[in-house]
């Protein structure tokens, strides 16, 4: 069996952890849990707004679900786009030194390196609002064949869709590559601004779609977790919906089945999503069967929903990875 190789496609983004009361995210435009994007003088009047300066740590969707595959021996590179400053120097960084490729970084001379706001409430829910800068300049000129070249999966993420044309480029690359594809949906907002051509690229493209509960009611236009995913299947041979503390509804063509989630103390659900991507794609690049490909991203999710950022330290992934059962 050929070792799995897997390039993960998103925007780099700096994360800036904040813990905030209800009150305050209730005073933010937009929903509360969702993702919005926004402009250099809204960011600044959140950040102006925080009693405590936010804790940082290197984030994006695709980039943690790069760094956890990494931390489990699967070779990983990330395909992403920072500015030609000192946050992305420190990203760039911390991404090479949990053993993430970075040979398919582009840099932007002038735009600084995104950033995303993650407001995170007593219910450990966290609401994002994210500057994208550099990341939101990448194009389909800045990707080439040579970045995909010895990777046989391509993980992209929903957020993407920002540039329809850049997201349908990514996936004919990595199509002509031979790498099989996972969408991550991203958010609510995304799915319900993009309707008219998710379907095709899923149909087209896609060999597993991830989501949420949100997600994919959004995508199938419904409130019933069951008939998304059953949608969602009926456009992509794998489908999960993730639904937290509840577990999650995995389907493969016919067979559908529901995965407990790990019970866990959480105290910030960022990266949760992500992480249980890494784990599913673990499992499932490696042979695994539908429901123990669900029980690794469990436990994954599970293991960074108990600290604060979407990241495990390194003194923890040991256990982690035993009780994985990863050498």
């Amino acid at each position: 069996m050929t070792t799995p190789r897997v390039i993960a496609v998103g925007s780099a983004l700096l994360d800036m952890l904040a813990f905030v009361s209800d009150r305050f995210v209730q005073s933010v435009p937009g929903a509360k849990g969702g993702m919005e994007l926004v402009d250099y003088p809204t960011m600044a009047e959140l950040l102006g707004r925080m009693r405590q300066r936010p804790t940082l740590a290197p984030g994006g969707s695709a980039a943690n679900t790069a760094t956890a595959l990494a931390q489990l021996g699967l070779p990983s590179r990330l395909l992403t786009k920072v500015g030609d400053d000192n946050n992305g120097a420190f990203y760039r960084q911390a991404v090479e030194s949990a053993r993430v490729e970075t040979s398919s970084f582009k840099v932007h001379p002038t735009e600084p390196t995104g950033s995303c706001l993650s407001l995170v409430t007593p219910d450990t829910q966290r609401t994002l609002r994210t500057l994208l800068g550099a990341a939101g300049t990448l194009s389909p000129a800045d990707i080439t064949a040579e970045d995909f070249a010895g990777c046989t999966h391509a993980h992209i993420e929903g957020y993407l869709l920002f540039s329809v044309e850049l997201m349908l480029h990514l996936l004919k690359t990595a199509k002509a590559a031979n790498c099989t594809i996972s969408i991550d949906l991203a958010s609510p907002e995304v799915v319900k601004a993009h309707l008219a051509v998710l379907p095709g690229i899923l149909r087209d493209y896609a060999d597993i779609v991830f989501a949420n509960r949100e997600e994919a009611c959004a995508f199938a236009q419904t409130t019933d977790e069951g008939e998304a995913l059953s949608r969602l299947g009926g456009f992509c041979p794998v489908a999960a919906v993730k639904l937290g503390a509840q577990g999650s509804l995995l389907r493969r063509g016919n067979d559908v089945v529901r995965v407990t989630a790990k019970r866990a103390q959480a105290i910030d659900t960022t990266g949760a999503g992500d992480y249980w991507a890494a784990g599913f794609l673990y499992g499932s690049l490696n042979g695994k069967s539908l429901p123990d490909a669900g029980r690794l991203g469990s436990i994954l999710a599970a293991a960074v929903v108990e600290q604060v950022g979407a990241g495990i330290p390194d003194a923890k992934w040991p256990g982690v990875r035993r009780e994985l059962g990863v050498a």
